[in-house]
């Protein structure tokens, strides 16, 4: 039977992340809040993924100040993050001891959903991460990292899904941050799981391929819950299907999501004078807005793809970005085929530049890549090639087990390194994230140089993780 559909509004997260490099600052969004909070959003997404790193990086902000402002007025709404696992915000395996607290402090600061991913789609990595969200009362949505290749089949994720109800999720997310997706494969797919598991299903696609609006709406009729979506001014490209538009799709139908166009236009309009700001100091590149069909070809996700850009410009070989996504599929199948969604995107993303600009395939080597394939991200969805593993990790022997498995316990250690710089028990777990960064900015911060303020976001370097 059907029943409305709820709606995850992706604006003050991956929308922004996808299309201006995560570069909405806190002053930015303040005067919207509560007004987005009238809607009736299932959710706000407005923390996690490539957030925390930004709001330290190149905002001069407190990502934990932020998600404590958005709370203080957001009082209704529901609200959600990104964590991507034992990798929580940053960019390797952390120890049990960090995220169990990570989850804890996050939540006590107003996170209601926890949306958990790994890249590699390895249940070992997110068993830590749905028990603690659950210990906080925090809802553990578990989001498949959906891709295409060989062992990518309707048989591949029903049983992925088994095992992530069986690991004790609170609901299931079809997370296609490449576009990858098709309007009958979602429909195939979301009735296949909806057969092996009786939890909530949410589908979040992008627009990269223009294909997002007839993904939902199949996915809609299969029988997900959820969808996610941004408002207009934010949607398209490399985001999300327009927020009204979908709401509009399903007016009058057994699938209505019950909210008021009238208020979403009020929302939107206030976002329009922020796109309009970006277009005018260059940080929304229209290239992010343009339907590319190529991305089911190169499966590139919307923020890998101006992270390959803002690569190949530093190296002075922006023409090269054509070779780059053919190699990237290549360089995807000699790793084991790992879904491209960070961390994975940029290793594997960066393994290709370097391919192309130095004119020999694994001449040169990033450490990380060098990691992935030693097995240190976790289990790859399909094995590699022993001699390509040789080649590039030479006699170490490759990691079979729960990575984390291997670390130590670290909060304690971590609290040693800094005390001097702790002003809030949380600052601990920006530093375990991003120390140097971190570091800078609690140098600013005792400095009494940071505050919320717009003029100081950093325009030119726009990398940043999907």
């Amino acid at each position: 039977m059907a029943k409305p559909i709820k709606i995850t509004e992706t604006a003050l997260r991956d929308a922004h992340q996808s299309l201006i490099a995560t570069r909405m600052t806190t002053e930015e969004m303040l005067p919207i809040l509560e007004d987005m909070d009238k809607i009736g959003f299932y959710s706000l997404e407005c923390w996690g993924g490539a957030t925390f790193d930004s709001c330290l990086r190149f905002l001069d902000e407190d990502p934990w100040e932020r998600l404590r402002t958005i709370r203080s007025h957001v009082k209704s709404t529901k609200l959600q993050m990104l964590f991507r696992g034992q990798n929580m915000l940053g960019y390797r395996h952390y120890a049990d001891d960090v995220l169990e607290y990570f989850v804890q402090r996050s939540v006590a600061n107003g996170i209601d959903i926890i949306r958990i991913f790994d890249a590699l789609n390895d249940i070992k990595n997110l068993q830590t991460a749905i028990k603690a969200a659950k210990r906080e009362g925090a809802h553990a949505q578990v989001a498949i990292s959906y891709t295409t290749g060989p062992v990518f089949t309707d048989k591949y994720y029903v049983e992925y899904a088994k095992r992530i109800a069986d690991a004790g999720a609170d609901s299931i997310c079809i997370k296609d941050m490449a576009a990858l997706l098709t309007p009958y494969r979602t429909e195939k797919l979301v009735k296949a799981i909806k057969e092996a598991v009786d939890l909530p299903i949410q589908l979040h696609t992008h627009y990269t391929s223009g294909l997002a609006s007839m993904c939902l709406l199949k996915g809609v009729e299969a029988g997900v819950d959820m969808i996610d979506t941004a408002i207009s001014p934010l949607a398209l490209g490399t985001s999300h299907a327009p927020t009204e538009s979908m709401v509009a799709a399903l007016l009058g139908s057994e699938y209505d999501t019950g909210l008021d166009l009238q208020k979403l236009n009020d929302i939107r309009s206030y976002f329009m004078t922020l796109r309009e700001k970006y277009i005018k100091n260059g940080l929304l590149d229209p290239k992010m807005l343009a339907t590319n069909a190529n991305a089911l070809i190169y499966q590139v996700p919307g923020g890998m793809l101006s992270n390959l850009l803002s690569q190949l410009k530093q190296a002075g070989k922006e023409d090269k970005l054509n070779e780059v996504l053919e190699e990237v599929p290549r360089v995807r199948k000699d790793s084991g085929y790992p879904p491209l969604v960070t961390p994975t995107s940029q290793i594997v993303g960066t393994q290709a530049v370097f391919n192309v600009i130095t004119g020999e395939r694994y001449k040169m080597c990033t450490n990380e890549f060098k990691d992935l394939v030693a097995g240190k991200y976790g289990t790859t969805p399909m094995p590699i090639d022993p001699e390509f593993r040789t080649k590039i990790i030479g006699d170490i022997t490759p990691v079979d087990c729960r990575p984390a498995d291997l670390l130590e316990p670290e909060l304690e250690k971590l609290k040693s390194e800094i005390p001097q710089y702790i002003e809030q028990e949380e600052d601990v777990l920006s530093y375990a994230q991003f120390p140097k960064v971190a570091i800078d900015f609690f140098e600013k911060r005792r400095n009494k140089k940071v505050g919320i303020n717009s003029d100081k976001v950093d325009f030119k370097n726009k990398v940043h993780p999907v």
